[in-house]
């Protein structure tokens, strides 16, 4: 019998909208808002387990949306980081293995692809404001700014808040040095990208949009305003202490600005924002004498900031988009920043690089508290850890770390190219980490079929990983 023309695209109209996500099926893509905070320690806000820093914003925050876990930053130490959130590529693939120095020539190329350039593409419209160490040549022509890389509005410094978070004078928008200014710098940055939502909002009602607020607390150095010291004054050890104690609570005030902002101009419902950290603490003093203030918490987990053990790179991560998430939610699925570029593609409708390696998967899975099916584990490669073991690889619930018969390296080039890629692995410890958070116990010895195939596996992503990745050749 022959289907009448009509109800052949009715039917099949239909079964193309059954595939479709929730969000495509109502037409309304969501805004997408990320923070990034510097530095902040697993265990530095109350809602995960700070007996004194109080952050009553990012608490409320996760009481309406997700706490996760088991959130990964994608290196642990600050440019890498951020060029691997922004690609959804290991950094490594970038040639960015290192924090960079002002001057330097390192950079994020013009060849990789961005959220932003993709969203931007997609019809979004993207702000950046804070901190953004993706090159070595701020604010110059000889290397890729922030609009290089897709976004419509930047305000920016190369690296941290100077002289500190406290009236910072090296800010750039859109180019021009902005000069001296008074205020703190992550309630700055958010007033930045709030003034540019409100004039994008008059223009535009409903156009999409993309904001990366990367705030600079609570990197060193350190200030915090004196009201909210002066409420740790007495309960932290000393002044340095309460110093950092007020400045998670000042960026987490920053958060709540940004929460009551998108409730007024009513786009809240359908915003999904995700706060997070470019990695775990500071280690105290690691800057000398002109600094003293980062007592960022890695607790329970094992190591800080330039340790490849979780907490160099195990972060906070919390997201909240009510129209979407269920509110009270805690997940432990891994969750990795590499998994913004691809998630956010799926949201906005359009499609990651097709020919670019990305590493990350797409986290909406996660979001009804179900596992991401990764097509290939997380893997860490940093050359310059504090630890002795500087490969490290999640696969599931285990943990793998791996010694690189290497010294430190704190440059990758051309001069010790052929040397990193002949560098084998060695001294391989393996963790549950749904058993063992702290990464105490290692279980390779025990369970030997076990340790052989997670070594497998990590020598063939590690192997991949290395081929794949950009080097310098100066």
């Amino acid at each position: 019998m022959k289907i009448p023309m009509r109800f052949s695209l009715v039917t099949l109209f239909g079964a193309m909208l059954a595939c479709l996500p929730l969000h495509a099926k109502e037409g309304k893509r969501p805004n997408l808002v990320v923070v990034l905070c510097d530095d902040l320690g697993y265990g530095d806000l109350a809602c995960y387990g700070h007996p004194k820093i109080k952050t009553p914003y990012l608490d409320q925050m996760a009481k309406e949306g997700i706490r996760f876990t088991d959130f990964y930053s994608t290196a642990p130490v600050c440019s890498p980081s951020r060029v691997g959130l922004l690609t959804g590529r290991s950094p490594n693939r970038a040639g960015v293995y290192d924090w960079i120095p002002g001057g330097r020539s390192v950079h994020m190329r013009a060849s990789e692809v961005t959220i932003p350039q993709l969203l931007k593409k997609a019809g979004y419209a993207t702000c950046m404001s804070g901190k953004w160490h993706c090159n070595g040549k701020f604010n110059s022509p000889q290397q890729p700014q922030p609009d290089a890389a897709g976004f419509d509005h930047w305000f920016a410094t190369q690296n941290n808040a100077s002289p500190s978070h406290e009236n910072p004078r090296n800010f750039v928008r859109n180019g021009k040095a902005v000069g001296p200014m008074k205020g703190f710098s992550c309630q700055l940055v958010m007033d930045e990208a709030l003034a540019w939502l409100q004039k994008q909002r008059a223009k535009d009602a409903e156009q999409p949009f993309f904001m990366y607020v990367a705030f600079h607390e609570p990197h060193e150095p350190v200030a915090s305003p004196k009201k909210m010291v002066a409420q740790y004054d007495g309960v932290a050890k000393n002044h340095n202490q309460a110093q950092y104690f007020a400045n998670v609570t000042n960026l987490d005030a920053a958060v709540g600005k940004l929460m009551k902002a998108l409730k007024d101009m009513k786009v809240d419902e359908d915003t999904l924002v995700v706060f997070t950290s470019d990695n775990g603490p500071e280690t105290l003093l690691r800057y000398g004498p002109r600094s003293g203030r980062s007592y960022g918490v890695p607790t329970p987990l094992r190591g800080m900031k330039l340790w490849t053990t979780e907490a160099g790179f195990r972060v906070a991560g919390i997201m909240r988009w009510p129209s979407r998430i269920k509110a009270g939610q805690v997940i432990k699925h891994p969750v990795s920043a590499l998994d913004f570029l691809p998630t956010f593609c799926e949201l906005a409708g359009t499609k990651p690089p097709q020919d670019l390696a990305l590493d990350g998967t797409s986290f909406l899975p996660a979001l009804d508290n179900k596992p991401i099916a990764r097509t290939k584990p997380l893997v860490w490669v940093y050359y310059n850890a504090l630890n002795k073991r500087r490969v490290a690889m999640r696969d599931g619930n285990w943990k793998v770390l791996a010694k690189l018969n290497i010294g430190k390296l704190n440059k990758v080039d051309g001069r010790n190219e052929a040397q990193i890629k002949g560098a084998t692995l060695s001294d391989f410890q393996v963790f549950d980490l749904s058993k063992d958070i702290g990464e105490r116990e290692d279980l390779g010895k025990a369970n030997p079929s076990k340790l052989a195939e997670l070594k497998k596996r990590l020598e063939v992503h590690y192997k991949e990983l290395v081929e794949g990745s950009h080097v310098w050749k100066n």
